[in-house]
Order: C-alpha cells, then sequence, then structure tokens
C-alpha cells in the first residue's frame, strides 16, 4: 500500500508539474528549441520554477516507491499523472470533465487496474546479463534518438508529440536505472553510489530528456505532448523492469492477454485525456508564424 501511496503520490506532483512548465514553456523563444540555452530561458519563470519543484517532488516520490516495489507495478500507477494535470487545467480553465474527459478516465483507471491484477508484478527474478541488460538500454536509447531525427522533418504538432515520445522512453529508462540505484544504496549505503555509473546516466538521461520536453511544451499545445510522454514512458519501464531488473509478471495465455488489454486500455484512456479541452491549448499556428519569423530573422 505504501508503494501504491508513493506511485499515486508522484502522479499528482507530476501532473501538475507538466502542467505549469507547458504554460511557461509556450512563451519562451524558439530560437532556443532543442538546446539547453532554453532551460536557461526558463529559469527566469516562476511559473516554470513551479512546475520544475513539483515534478523533482513527483521524481524522488517515484524513487521511494520504485526502491520499495517494483517497476512493473509502480509504472502504470505513475501513468495517472494525466488525470491530475486534466485536473489542473480544468481548475485554470474552468472547463468541464464531459464524457470524453470521463470516458478517458474510466479507460485509464481499468488499464492499470487489469495490468496489475492480470500481471500480478512481482520482484525477487534474477537480473539479465551484461549483454541482454545493454541490449534492453541500446534499444531504448536508439528508439529515442531515432524519434528525435524523425521529429526534426516533421509539422509542429507532430514533432511536439515524437519529441514527448523519445523523453517518455528516456523517463522510463531512467526510471529502471532509478531503481537500480536505489537498491544499490539500500544494499550497500548511499556512498558506493559515487562508484557506479547508473547515478551518472540518470543525470544524463534526465537532463536530455527534459530539453525534450520543454522543446514539445514550446512547440505545441499539451494535448499534442503529453498523451505521448505519458504512454511512454510506463510502456518503457516495463520493458527495463522484465528486460533487465528481474521483474516477474504472468506469463500464461489469459493472463498475457489481460496484461495486453490494460497497457492498450492506458494508452487509449491517456490518448482520449490527452484531447480534452481542459488541457492547454495554445494556437499552435501562432508557433508557427513564430517559427517563421525565427527563419526570416536568420536568414
Amino acid at each position: 500500500m505504501a508503494v501504491i501511496l508513493l506511485a499515486v503520490g508522484a502522479a499528482g506532483c507530476l501532473g501538475a508539474g507538466f502542467v505549469f512548465q507547458q504554460r511557461a514553456a509556450q512563451r519562451a523563444p524558439l530560437a532556443d528549441f532543442l538546446s539547453l540555452r532554453l532551460l536557461l530561458d526558463l529559469m527566469r519563470m516562476p511559473q516554470w520554477l513551479l512546475g520544475i519543484a513539483l515534478m523533482v517532488t513527483g521524481m524522488v516520490l517515484g524513487a521511494l516507491a520504485l526502491t520499495h516495489g517494483e517497476i512493473s507495478l509502480v509504472e502504470p500507477l505513475t501513468a495517472t499523472n494525466l488525470l491530475f494535470a486534466l485536473a489542473v487545467s480544468r481548475r485554470l480553465g474552468g472547463q468541464r470533465l464531459g464524457w470524453h474527459g470521463w470516458s478517458g478516465a474510466a479507460l485509464l483507471a481499468l488499464g492499470v487496474t487489469a495490468f496489475i491484477v492480470a500481471g500480478q508484478p512481482s520482484g525477487g527474478g534474477p537480473h539479465a546479463g551484461a549483454l541482454r541488460h545493454w541490449t534492453v538500454v541500446g534499444v531504448v536509447v536508439g528508439l529515442a534518438v531515432l524519434l528525435v531525427g524523425v521529429a526534426k522533418r516533421s509539422r509542429p504538432t507532430v514533432e511536439a508529440a515524437v519529441l514527448a515520445l523519445a523523453a517518455g522512453l528516456l523517463y522510463g529508462l531512467q526510471d529502471a536505472l532509478t531503481r537500480t540505484s536505489g537498491q544499490l544504496a539500500a544494499e550497500h549505503g548511499v556512498a558506493v553510489l559515487a562508484a557506479h555509473w547508473q547515478p551518472y546516466a540518470i543525470a544524463g538521461i534526465g537532463i536530455t530528456a527534459l530539453v525534450l520536453v520543454q522543446s514539445a511544451f514550446e512547440m505545441a499545445p499539451l494535448r499534442s505532448s503529453l498523451p505521448a510522454l505519458t504512454a511512454a514512458q510506463p510502456l518503457a519501464g516495463i520493458a527495463c523492469g522484465v528486460g533487465f531488473l528481474g521483474d516477474r509478471v504472468r506469463m500464461d495465455a489469459g493472463a498475457l492477454a489481460w496484461e495486453a488489454a490494460g497497457l492498450a486500455a492506458i494508452v487509449a484512456g491517456v490518448v482520449l485525456l490527452g484531447r480534452h479541452p481542459a488541457l492547454p491549448s495554445a494556437c499552435a499556428e501562432e508557433r508557427v508564424r513564430r517559427a517563421a519569423g525565427v527563419e526570416r530573422a536568420g536568414v
């Protein structure tokens, strides 16, 4: 129960943090797109700092949940951050939830429940060998790099979704490495982390994913990016958990069918909620005009 409460608390902080970050990022200069300068500009905005503080709090709660629970249990629960993002946006904008929102919320909740009940995630399995471990890490990172390349050749709303998808994959990998670091610290003390590569990888992945997310938030409305981010993170996290962390889920035919249905319902619910009118919807066309202005200025 403590793990569930920590994961849901993390989801609440993350969802609220994403809303405030996007509301600030849409006012950032497009010349800083996909650059560390974007973070420096955003640091001057109190609303963005509030969003980052909430996100960091969510990450800390998520790290605590991952230290004491399986990633295959924690990740589906943190996917509910979109519910909290919708609630905050609804509060700020006064938009009713309506059948669209309730349908998405129901699908997301039922999907999480179905996956957890059918899969019965548990730990204790043997960690994978080095080859399998690095293969899974390489596939996740490679997909993220590929998606960034695709995003650069896409129109703004698609670009935002693809960048958020890449960031979600990296955040899922970051969660897996966070769990590994937490286990090392619990077994051998915090000081031992300095001699292992995982904390440094977590920092590098986190900064890279943050730049991708803020660039996605800057380019298009939240509804264009947050669904992809929210859907990709648990899928990547579960893949890493089962792939190299020793997480186990039931693998008989009936369980696999329900697990697949649960994951599909999570994605469908995320997409429905992501399209809800309550989510911030800054005009994408305005972003395109600004981008065109930046290009002309650079010519």
